[in-house]
């Protein structure tokens, strides 16, 4: 979850009265409701017109001190101490609350609308109603855009693309021809869609020669793709993003990839050809996939871990390189971080002996 210091300025250049901000969130409030909040800080620094909010336990002594002016908490927050700001607004989920909020507000860093005079658009796109394109980008013969979908600037859409409605794909993404974004996609700056997959054929004489990639790349609806973060086209068939998946910068993935449903990937892991990755996984940053496996939905996987085969079982945890089953990792890590002692101890004996 995003920390509440780098929320955008969702109230910006407005106020609203706590007890409206309780009302849009279904939820409790205790205080005073007519105190106003313009913006948004941290629990343990606040100040006049802030809001701030707490969902993890260990900082509840902040509470007891904010300067803020509002406090969002688990609706069974039970404080020990009276709390320092004019209201408290009990919610059933305060992220998704946090949430809820920016949704309403946060328009800040929307696109301007309409299609500017610097950017090209060729004569055969078809643009939805209320689509924005913003300067110097460019949006190449035959691509479509749905309606509502924000086009920021030195964007890339190459030929035949398709790119859904209600989408926000931000500066500096590049999408190669034929390339598929479903509905409700965003798409972090310098995000490259498309690119050649890794495929080169071993020549006698020990070159390689280039296999071409005929393939495409489709990203499913509401998928969210970070910064740098590069996808590749398939070979032949298509390289796929499923629905409602969550890629962080800098990941990896190579051409004829699968990644499931509602699945979850931080920063830095990689993805080897035409590896399956199944649904509601989580995969920690840095881990690192071959290529031609499967894994089953619901797996877990630490972070820097190493996964060389296929995982069958779902709901399985893994940790290290190669990875282990995640209990027997933390065993075995009990033991071989002992293994200088423990080898120092057998010399010993040894020379007992």
């Amino acid at each position: 979850m995003l920390p509440f210091c780098q929320l955008p300025t969702i109230f910006a250049a407005m106020q609203i009265a706590a007890k409206e901000i309780a009302r849009m969130l279904g939820g409790t409030l205790e205080g005073d409701g007519e105190v106003l909040v313009s913006k948004p800080g941290k629990i343990e620094q606040g100040g006049p017109g802030t809001l701030t909010f707490l969902a993890n336990l260990r900082y509840e002594h902040f509470a007891y001190t904010t300067p803020a002016a509002a406090v969002l908490v688990p609706r069974d927050f039970s404080p020990t101490q009276p709390v320092a700001a004019a209201a408290l607004i009990r919610v059933d989920d305060v992220y998704n609350s946090l949430r809820i909020l920016m949704e309403k507000f946060d328009g800040q860093l929307q696109a301007t609308g309409g299609i500017s005079d610097k950017a090209f658009v060729h004569g055969t796109a078809g643009l939805g109603k209320n689509v924005s394109v913003g300067m110097f980008s460019v949006v190449e013969e035959g691509a479509k855009i749905g309606e509502g979908t924000q086009i920021h600037p030195q964007v890339f859409l190459g030929k035949n693309v398709e790119v859904g409605a209600n989408c926000v794909i931000y500066p500096g993404v590049k999408i190669y021809h034929d390339c598929v974004i479903g509905d409700n996609c965003i798409l972090h700056s310098n995000v490259v869609v498309g690119s050649d997959g890794f495929g080169f054929v071993p020549q006698p004489d020990g070159s390689f020669l280039k296999l071409p990639q005929l393939g495409n790349v489709v990203v499913e609806a509401d998928v969210e793709i970070g910064a740098n973060t590069t996808i590749d086209r398939a070979t032949m068939g298509s390289t796929y993003i499923r629905q409602g998946a969550k890629l962080d910068n800098l990941v990896m993935v190579a051409h004829n990839v699968d990644i499931g449903d509602h699945t979850v990937v931080a920063a830095q892991a990689g993805f080897a050809g035409s590896t399956k990755i199944g649904k509601h996984c989580r995969i920690g940053g840095q881990a690192g996939f071959v290529g031609h496996i499967e894994v089953a939905d619901g797996t877990q996987v630490q972070a820097q871990s190493g996964v060389a085969s296929s995982v069958k079982q779902p709901g399985t945890a893994l940790y290290g390189s190669p990875a282990l089953p995640y209990n027997d990792y933390l065993r075995s890590y009990a033991v071989f971080k002992k293994l200088p002692e423990l080898y120092k101890k057998i010399n010993e004996l040894m020379k007992k002996g």
